[in-house]
């Protein structure tokens, strides 16, 4: 629906975009017809009326696509595993920079590196009717699907027969998938084969694991269970965003070098968010600048409070957060925000605003697990249709900028099991201990450091 809606309203851009330029071509041409041409300076003339008018009309057209971007598209930022996070220098490239860190730092007595609960895979948006797309999750291979019934699939990507993945030129037939190597079709809801279309008789265990999935504001999640346990709680629907109260407007996505239990801790941690995050926005990422006195004028101050709650949502915890900001020393009240962070289990966490403003609206921040030690971290923002856009993707943006500072810090620290701790920080044992719920005997750990998986 988005993309539907995303698409029209281009469609209807470009064509005003054009009519203009045919009108104002039109404009010129009349001036040029209506000068002397028997001039001798009239070819000059044609020629450089022709290239001010052709380079106004481009320029016109750039400004006008770059304003309906701002002011119209969600922002999309998708950032490389490379692109935040580390310090490249002597003349390495920051791949380089990236390879070397993961290769020699210490990784410290790990956690299990899996744990159990529903994690994202996919916005519903980026997957249409019919197609289907290879995800990695939780050290997985899944072909994600839908149906055309409209319904989200997720399937082990490997065919049983051969190995084919069914999501690298599998085609949707119906609520199956279609193996591209010989035509096996899997059912989506059970992960059964119901056809091999040169075989009389489909194996009755001939089928490929079905994950359990969840479809529910604008996103499809997987549970995973190391022991193969149904879900045992939901991700709760936002009713403002199946309503169409609150709209898409945009999404970063991010590939951190950490263990997963690293970046919900964050929450707890209430200690780093008037150190690290209290230099302005305007100051950047880079935490060798960040503290640069040309841009401390700006200030941001935070009160923040961690918290758990209690059955039946022992799985969710809850952090409440008050925003201000200060410039040259001043408050200025207009831009203080309230925000309620709610973690559904280890990989969902619902940062919902309010502003007396600037209105209200969430970002759905969802960690998903890809490798033992590589986390896909994406924020997803819903906001008020009746807000302009650019007021949700200016808060996109900046949380954006006041979290790869966090990137900076996972990307190059070690795990500590056993942390020295004072008295201040005691919400983070107390988040350790909530967080152990999601782990089980069979959670799989880290067996050995990986030194080959290049970016």
């Amino acid at each position: 629906m988005v993309s539907q809606n995303m698409c029209t309203g281009k469609t209807a851009a470009l064509i005003a975009l054009g009519a203009g330029a045919s009108l104002f071509f039109r404009g010129g041409k009349e001036q040029i017809d209506q000068a002397d041409i028997e001039s001798p300076i009239w070819g000059e003339r044609y020629f450089l009326n022709r290239a001010v008018l052709c380079l106004t009309a481009g320029v016109s057209l750039f400004a006008l696509g770059w304003l309906y971007k701002l002011l119209f598209c969600p922002l999309e930022l998708l950032k490389a595993p490379d692109e935040v996070g580390y310090i490249a220098e002597d003349g390495r490239s920051r791949a380089r920079a990236a390879n070397e860190v993961r290769r020699r730092r210490k990784v410290g007595d790990l956690p299990p590196v899996y744990p159990n609960g529903w994690f994202r895979v996919l916005d519903s948006h980026l997957l249409e009717r019919g197609e289907v797309k290879n995800v990695t999750v939780v050290g997985e291979q899944v072909a994600v699907f839908r149906g055309q019934d409209g319904k989200a699939y997720v399937l082990d990507a490997y065919c049983p027969h051969l190995g084919a993945n069914l999501a690298m030129g599998g085609r949707v037939v119906g609520s199956c998938i279609e193996c591209p190597f010989h035509g096996w079709q899997f059912d989506g809801n059970n992960g059964k084969c119901v056809k091999i279309p040169y075989a009389e008789k489909v194996p009755e265990f001939a089928e490929v694991r079905s994950w359990p999935s969840s479809e529910v504001n604008g996103q499809i999640l997987v549970w995973f269970h190391c022991d193969r346990v149904e879900p045992q709680w939901t991700v709760p629907e936002l009713q403002e965003i199946t309503q169409g109260d609150w709209v898409y407007r945009g999404r970063t996505e991010h590939l951190i070098n950490a263990h997963i239990q690293e970046i919900p801790e964050n929450a707890a941690d209430i200690a780093h968010l008037n150190f690290l995050h209290t230099p302005g926005i305007v100051s950047g990422v880079d935490l060798r600048y960040t503290k640069s006195k040309t841009w401390e004028f700006l200030q941001h101050d935070w009160k923040a409070q961690w918290e758990t709650e209690s059955e039946p949502n022992k799985h969710c915890s809850k952090m409440l957060l008050k925003h201000a900001i200060t410039v040259f020393g001043r408050h200025c009240s207009l831009l203080d925000v309230n925000v309620v962070a709610r973690q559904v289990g280890p990989g969902v966490v619902f940062l919902q605003f309010e502003h007396n403003f600037l209105g209200r609206g969430v970002i759905l921040h969802c960690v998903t697990p890809v490798e033992p030690l590589l986390q896909c971290v994406s924020h997803i923002i819903f906001y008020q249709s009746n807000i302009p856009a650019i007021v949700p993707k200016f808060i996109l943006r900046a949380e954006c900028t006041q979290f790869e500072r966090d990137v900076m810090i996972w990307n190059n620290k070690k795990y500590i099991s056993k942390p020295l701790l004072v008295k201040e920080d005691s919400a983070i044992q107390k988040h350790r201990r909530w967080f152990s719920q999601f782990y089980s005997e069979n959670s799989p750990r880290l067996q050995h450091q990986r030194d080959t998986l290049d970016f």
